[in-house]
Order: C-alpha cells, then sequence, then structure tokens
C-alpha cells in the first residue's frame, strides 16, 4: 500500500537535491575550468616554442645561414602549422640554398592565399628567373610592383622595379627596360644614391639624356657623389657636350684618382675644348690659332702613320694626302687665314680626312687625334 511523504519529508528530499546539484554543477564548472587552463597553458605553450623556433629562422635568415634556418621554420611550423611568415620565411632559406623546386611549393600555396602579397610575387619572380621563364618572371615582378608592402611600401615598390629593370638589361629587353625606368625615375625623389642607380641604368641603354638628368639629381643632392659626377660626365661626353664633361670628369678625377675611364675621357674632353675651331661665340684670332694647331697635329698624323697618305676618293683617286698637306702648309698660319678665312673649311676638311684614314689604317689615336675625331663628328652633326 502506497503511502504519500510528508510535506518535511519532501521539503528534506529537495534540498538534498539541489545540494547534489550544485555540487555537481561547481564540480562541471571546477573541472571545465581546469581543462581551459590546461588548454591554454598548452596553446600558450606551443605559440611560445613556435615563436622561439621562427627567431631563430628569422636570424640565421638575415645573417644567410640558409642552412640553419630551414630546420628551425620546420620545428617553428610543427607548433603552429598554417603561420604565414614561418612559411614564407621557408620558402626563402630554400631560395638560398637553391632549392627552388621547394620554395616554389611552398610559394605558390602562399600566393593562392595572398595574391596580393609583394614579398611572395617578389620570390615567385626570382624563381622564374633562375628558370630562364622570362614571361612568368616579369609577370611576377609586375605583381610584386603593384602589391601591398608592410612598411614603406613605396621603397618596397622600387627595389622591385629597380630588381625588373637590372633582369630586362640582362636579357638586352632594353627598350622595355627603358619604359620602365622612365616610370621610377618619377618615383625616386632627391635620393642621391638612387637617382646615380637610375644614372647608370640609363647610360647602359644607352639613354644619355636621361643618363645625364638622373645624375645631375644625384650630384644636387649630394656633390659629392663620385659615381654620379663620372655617370654625368659620361653622359654629357657621349652627347658631344665635351665643356660639360670636363667639368664633371675633372670633379670625378679629383675625387677618384684611379678611375681611369674618366681620366682618358677627361683628356680627350679637354683636347675637344682646346682644339675644337668651331665653337660658338668663338673670337676669329683664336679660331685661327686652333685650325693651325689642327693642322698641325694631321701633318704629325701622317708621319706616324704614312700608309694613310694615299687615300683612294670617289671623285678623286689619285688624291696624296701628303700632298695635299704639304700644299697647304705655306698658307695655314694665322696670318694666311685672316686673309683667307675660308681656307680653315679646306684646311680641317683635310684634317679629318686625314685623321679618319689613319685611325682606319693605323689603329687607335692618341688624345689629341681622337679628340680631332670627335670634332669632326660635331661638325657634322651642325
Amino acid at each position: 500500500m502506497f503511502t504519500q511523504p510528508n510535506k518535511l519529508e519532501f521539503s528534506r528530499y529537495l534540498r538534498h537535491e539541489s545540494v547534489t546539484i550544485a555540487l555537481l554543477s561547481m564540480g562541471a564548472v571546477a573541472f571545465f575550468l581546469f581543462v581551459t587552463g590546461i588548454s591554454s597553458a598548452f596553446f600558450a605553450q606551443q605559440e611560445e616554442l613556435a615563436k622561439r623556433w621562427s627567431m631563430r629562422g628569422v636570424s640565421d635568415l638575415n645573417a644567410g645561414h640558409f642552412a640553419e634556418a630551414i630546420p628551425e621554420f620546420r620545428a617553428a611550423l610543427l607548433y603552429t602549422r598554417d603561420d604565414f611568415n614561418f612559411r614564407l620565411g621557408l620558402a626563402q632559406a630554400l631560395m638560398g640554398l637553391n632549392r627552388t623546386d621547394e620554395a616554389y611549393n611552398y610559394l605558390v600555396n602562399l600566393r593562392t592565399q595572398h595574391p596580393e602579397n609583394g614579398l611572395v610575387n617578389l620570390e615567385l619572380a626570382r624563381i622564374a628567373v633562375a628558370r630562364n621563364d622570362t614571361q612568368h618572371a616579369v609577370r611576377f615582378y609586375h605583381n610584386a610592383i603593384y602589391a601591398s608592402w608592410p612598411g614603406d611600401e613605396e621603397k618596397q615598390e622600387r627595389g622591385a622595379r629597380f630588381e625588373l629593370i637590372g633582369y630586362l638589361l640582362k636579357i638586352n629587353a632594353k627598350t622595355q627596360a627603358e619604359s620602365e625606368l622612365i616610370s621610377l625615375a618619377g618615383l625616386v625623389g632627391q635620393n642621391a644614391q638612387q637617382q646615380a642607380r637610375l644614372g647608370n641604368f640609363f647610360l647602359s641603354i644607352p639613354d644619355n639624356e636621361h643618363a645625364l638628368a638622373a645624375f645631375r639629381r644625384s650630384i644636387e643632392a649630394d656633390a659629392h657623389n663620385t659615381s654620379a659626377l663620372a655617370g654625368a660626365g659620361a653622359a654629357a661626353f657621349n652627347l658631344q657636350q665635351y665643356p660639360l664633361a670636363a667639368r664633371y670628369l675633372g670633379r670625378a678625377v679629383a675625387a677618384n684618382p684611379g678611375d681611369a675611364v674618366s681620366s682618358e675621357n677627361l683628356r680627350i674632353a679637354k683636347f675637344v675644348v682646346q682644339m675644337d675651331p668651331f665653337q660658338p661665340k668663338i673670337r676669329a684670332a683664336e679660331k685661327y690659332r686652333k685650325v693651325v694647331a689642327d693642322f698641325s697635329a694631321g701633318g704629325t698624323r701622317l708621319k706616324s702613320c704614312p700608309v694613310a697618305g694615299t687615300y683612294a676618293a670617289p671623285d678623286d683617286p689619285t688624291l696624296d694626302l701628303s700632298t695635299e698637306w704639304n700644299k697647304l702648309q705655306a698658307q695655314v698660319t694665322v696670318a694666311g687665314l685672316r686673309s683667307n678665312p675660308d681656307l680653315v673649311d679646306t684646311a680641317m676638311n683635310l684634317v679629318f680626312t686625314i685623321e679618319r684614314q689613319a685611325n682606319d689604317w693605323c689603329g687607335k689615336p692618341a688624345p689629341a687625334d681622337a679628340a680631332l675625331l670627335l670634332v669632326a663628328r660635331l661638325r657634322e652633326g651642325s
């Protein structure tokens, strides 16, 4: 027979059950907090280990110790498998050891996740260069140039574009390189070193006008930039602006006497300025003195290269340069030229012909003779 519990017993039962439930709940909460704490401590430890290994990897990567960096980044990835920077560091270390196929696999996966990352695209461009894959190299370089970069984005963009230009020049794609250079010229600003580098790239195309402009901007930013002074002198020399070339080359050689190319060009530029009788605004007396000196230099060149004395001209196959020079010798004086100014062109044309013939037959000319050949070219272009 069922007996209904009285109210007191029921009340005690409820209190007992409430206490039990409360204790179980508190136990569950405590267990959850315990597990959470252990889990947090575990993940914190994992992160700390990953950080330590990655820091070692970065340090060795920056020092060029690629063989050491690879296992360090791999260790970091054991604790944080999907970290972008760790995988990128590993790819760069593999690149450093020319393990390009392995690096490529990492980089392609990274680019799938981050197609706008500048460094990933730049490393892929370098792999394409190593594989002689010009099409992909240029594409990845352009992706890098217009990509997102951490920190100084403009600096990174300039660096990528400089690297692309160097590659284009290496494969002799000069037209494309010049286009990139012109785009880059507006980004360099007043950085003396970068303007000088820009100028040297323009020189190698050659685009002497843009080269001279870049070197001048470099010199404006740093008047003692020896490389820029030499480059400006070379560009001005190539542009046949010999007085300007002599000024820049003089400063370059004074700063760096061991620069043999600048020294030689300086000597020739000075000779051109000294020997050119067709310079604008030159006084008549000075012009005549230059013609007399040039005519004498032509005679000396004939004596040192007698085989050049006979010149088979299309309109006069019997023309003998030595004979012609001897005929004019008595007339080519300051007084003779003053009385007959038309003789200037006759005398100088003979000198130019002698120098060209001697250059063809007798090899490298002396600086004065080289200068006369340049004066001849100036005269032809006037």
